[in-house]
């Protein structure tokens, strides 16, 4: 099992390069938060919902993982013991939008 400690972790600026070149964000706020503002084609799933959607994770490439508040690090954890390649964004959603990069509001 993964922990805390190990979680591996990427940058916003990562992020903005993964989403460039196709690759997906999952973002695992409950869904007020992602109504509010979320990174423009994030896939939402609560983190309590997580285990029971697994199916609905993208599994071609690796998954970064947002949040809000240190959820994505327990979502990681989850991931790589279903065995898929995800890593945890530094900051999240709120490190997204103060970095001046764009959201969208509504919900999925």
């Amino acid at each position: 099992m993964t922990t805390p400690e190990n979680t591996p972790e990427t940058t916003i600026d990562e992020l903005d390069r993964h989403l460039a070149s196709g690759g997906r964000v999952l973002d695992v706020r409950n869904p007020d938060e992602y109504a509010d503002a979320h990174i423009p084609g994030a896939t939402l799933i609560p983190l309590p919902e997580l285990d029971q959607r697994l199916g609905d994770v993208p599994s071609d490439r690796p998954v970064h993982v947002v949040c809000q508040s240190g959820r994505s690090a327990q979502a990681v954890q989850q991931l790589i013991e279903a065995d898929v390649d995800a890593v945890s964004v530094t900051g999240g959603t709120s490190g997204w939008s103060e970095s001046g990069r764009p959201t969208e509001t509504g919900s999925s």
